[in-house]
């Protein structure tokens, strides 16, 4: 969170009055049945719109194509410190000044790095909408990136990476990547070394937003109190003076690294177990039999597998999952667990066990059917709940290709999964050995 030296009273009234009314949860009857229309500005920009006047409020969600699989290796680290700058001065407007004028329209407004994407989100009330609006439009296109903000958001990830440096979550993350991905991008940190970003230059986060940030490799999602007519005047307002085409590297796919073991010694109580098999992309034509499979492995929280064996049965750890690992250039299958130190030999065999089970004999109809029966039912209370989550849907929709009718359809893709589908995808993803990594004290 960022801070600054004071702010008036009043301001701090209005942007806890702002962040109450955009964290207010649509009522049940606006999320079951989402329509969402295609609005295109004069100019040419694309957004996926759904009107909903239950509250005041308007959500965007943007994103652009390219994140930090976008940097050079040595400037590790970049995108996160461009998406913490965006917001720190724009236009005239200097760091301080515009954090407070944020405060005083009691609007929201943030971005964030990840692989593959970089990302941004605005929340205003529907009587502040062109003030907000032109906010975001100064972020985007004339961020001013001084020199003290810049310094500023350099010592807060370099503290953020120092504190990391013992974590021991943190260290297993990146033995795992770094041994299944090597030298792709995806091996890398989103938020850097403590060295990459200490020699960040202000010329590095220039010249990347100027490559990042354009029109062509950007999508949006609008949800709220706005129409169709004021949502088309609004796209070409805020993003029509984006560069026309981003300057992207092409990324090549990742090519998996799984089969090893790596042990890294640190002296802590419990041992961290983490475990990554090939897997599927989001693309894939059997993502969603791959999905249910998992969710029956340990995707299912409470329910699945490995949580009644590890968990309930044995009480070796507080928590056990599995997940699809779905990114644009290359799908896996990671899962993990802490458990003591003395019993992580015990706690890796019964984990591979039943994944060896999973893939052998893949769900029982059982499995599949309540599996089935939750995925579909938790989808909107999980998903569309509220206007941010659905203009996030939006843009995911767009991202993934997924078509307009996706939330209408979702629930047919899962009902078609049979049994045999979910069986077949077990085998191919789950008979091969992982990549493991235990990070705990000698001997565990």
């Amino acid at each position: 969170m960022k801070n600054l030296i004071s702010i008036p009273v009043r301001a701090k009234f209005i942007a806890l009055l702002g962040l109450i009314v955009a964290l207010i949860v649509l009522p049940v009857t606006s999320v079951k049945a989402v329509e969402i229309q295609t609005v295109t500005s004069p100019g040419g920009i694309t957004a996926l719109l759904v009107e909903d006047y239950t509250v005041p409020l308007i959500a965007v969600s943007m994103a652009f194509n390219g994140g930090a699989t976008q940097e050079n290796a040595e400037k590790e680290g970049l995108a996160n410190i461009l998406s913490s700058l965006l917001d720190e001065g724009a236009g005239d407007i200097k760091s301080e000044e515009f954090q407070l004028k944020l405060d005083d329209l009691g609007m929201e407004l943030g971005f964030s790095a990840g692989y593959d994407s970089f990302t941004g989100r605005l929340k205003t009330l529907r009587s502040s909408r062109n003030e907000a609006f032109d906010m975001l439009r100064l972020a985007l296109t004339k961020p001013r990136f001084d020199t003290e903000p810049i310094e500023r958001m350099r010592a807060a990830q370099l503290s953020i990476l120092q504190n990391s440096l013992k974590k021991p979550q943190v260290i297993a993350g990146k033995a795992w990547r770094k041994s299944v991905f090597g030298d792709h991008p995806y091996a890398r940190s989103v938020g850097g070394t403590i060295e990459a970003v200490k020699g960040l230059k202000r010329d590095d986060i220039v010249l990347l937003h100027k490559k990042l940030l354009a029109k062509d490799n950007l999508v949006i999602g609008v949800v709220g109190a706005i129409s169709a007519k004021e949502l088309s005047v609004m796209l070409d307002v805020v993003f029509g003076d984006l560069p026309a085409k981003a300057e992207l590297k092409p990324v090549a796919e990742a090519k998996l690294n799984v089969g090893t073991t790596q042990k890294v010694e640190l002296k802590i109580p419990q041992s961290i177990i983490r475990v990554v098999f090939d897997g599927l992309k989001r693309s894939d034509k059997d993502f969603y039999a791959a999905y249910l499979m998992n969710y029956v492995l340990g995707g299912g929280s409470f329910s699945s597998r490995l949580y009644e064996e590890i968990r309930e049965k044995r009480g070796l750890a507080y928590g056990v999952y599995t997940y699809l690992g779905t990114q644009d250039h290359a799908g896996f299958i990671g899962g993990g667990t802490a458990t003591r130190a003395d019993r992580a030999d015990e706690t890796l065999k019964i984990l591979l066990a039943e994944v060896e089970r999973m893939a052998k004999d893949g769900p029982t109809k059982e499995e599949l059917e309540k599996a089935k029966k939750y995925i579909t039912g938790s989808y909107a209370i999980s998903n569309l709940d509220t206007s941010g989550k659905i203009a996030s849907v939006l843009v995911a929709i767009q991202r993934e290709n997924l078509g307009i009718d996706y939330i209408d359809k979702r629930a047919e893709y899962i009902a078609a999964v049979t049994i045999e589908d979910t069986r077949r995808m077990a085998r191919k993803l789950l008979s091969n050995k992982p990549t493991i990594v235990i990070v705990g004290p000698k001997g565990s």
